[in-house]
């Protein structure tokens, strides 16, 4: 019979946990560190007068009694530099580094913790590993990144290898790597470990940010509400979100307001006429999502280019 406790210390949203007992398996936990936005190059105000900003990311730290697996590094060097103290101040051996999907803001940490860390192995699906070549390319990093972050993302080659076929063991527990599909872009996916109920979502699901849907176009979201479907299959206790407001839990609540933020996209996307109605209309409908500037990459992404 599971046992399961989840405690959060009191006065510090970075951090989640949760510890399962087991008879036959070492007691597994988690801890959530949020990395906070950060601003870009971008100087043009959004429509509402806020700067372009970056979205909080998520790295999950899933460890037993000695050894522990990092989930999505984040995206520039200091980011990456405080995700490192925090490992090492877990005292915990890092063995594996596990990325979800594709973009860079997810894994190009991966290098920089390697070095520190030696013998870390880096792991991602084969579908993921091809868009990570894409996006460490020095054409992806000159175009996009580089222009935005200039000077602060590290050097972006791929370490990583595909998931073994039957997981990655972690003191006797598995963790799964589940492939959902398009969700935020093409073949992502999301790390299960059944023995304490946990889904680590990637960008699969979002925790009170705006969702980032500008890849979305030709179906994608439809698609996307089939993998939040997959997820919600994992009947999953604790989900946590790659990009989430560090003041919420790690609820699987979060499946169903993911799935209803797309479905109010989908239909404000046919009704609305301009960019700017659609922005205000979805910052309207979802005011306590953090990152605005994210809908507006999915209006300018998604509709023509009106006045």
């Amino acid at each position: 019979m599971l046992s399961v406790r989840i405690n959060v210390p009191p006065g510090n949203h970075h951090t989640e946990k949760s510890m399962v007992e087991m008879a036959s398996q070492t007691d597994l936990a988690y801890e959530v560190f949020i990395s906070d936005p950060i601003p870009t190059s971008v100087t043009d105000p959004l429509p509402n007068g806020e700067l372009f900003s970056w979205s909080p990311m998520s790295t999950t730290l899933i460890y037993g009694e000695k050894n522990a697996v990092l989930v999505d590094p984040p995206l520039t060097i200091e980011q990456t530099r405080r995700v490192g103290d925090w490992v090492e101040q877990s005292g915990k051996h890092l063995e594996h580094i596990y990325i979800t999907h594709g973009h860079g803001d997810h894994w190009f940490g991966s290098g920089p913790l390697v070095e520190r860390f030696p013998g870390t192995v880096v792991l991602a699906s084969e579908d993921s590993i091809r868009l990570m070549r894409k996006q460490g390319s020095a054409e992806f990093r000159k175009e996009q990144v580089d222009n935005l972050f200039p000077g602060q993302v590290p050097p972006s080659p791929v370490l990583a290898r595909p998931v073994p076929p039957q997981g990655i063991l972690l003191e006797g527990n598995v963790l799964r790597s589940v492939e959902v599909g398009h969700s935020d872009t093409d073949d992502t996916t999301v790390l299960h470990v059944p023995s304490i109920g946990l889904v680590v979502a990637g960008d699969v699901v979002y925790n009170g940010v705006h969702v980032y849907l500008s890849e979305s176009a030709d179906g994608g979201r439809a698609e996307w509400l089939q993998a939040l479907d997959a997820v919600e299959r994992l009947a999953p206790r604790h989900v946590v979100c790659g990009h989430k407001n560090k003041a919420l839990p790690d609820s699987p609540a979060t499946i169903e307001e993911t799935r209803q933020y797309i479905r109010d996209a989908d239909r404000l996307l046919k009704e609305t006429t301009s960019q700017i109605e659609f922005f205000n209309a979805m910052c309207s409908l979802h005011p306590e999502r953090l990152n605005p500037a994210v809908v507006w990459l999915t209006a300018t992404a998604l509709m023509d280019a009106q006045s």
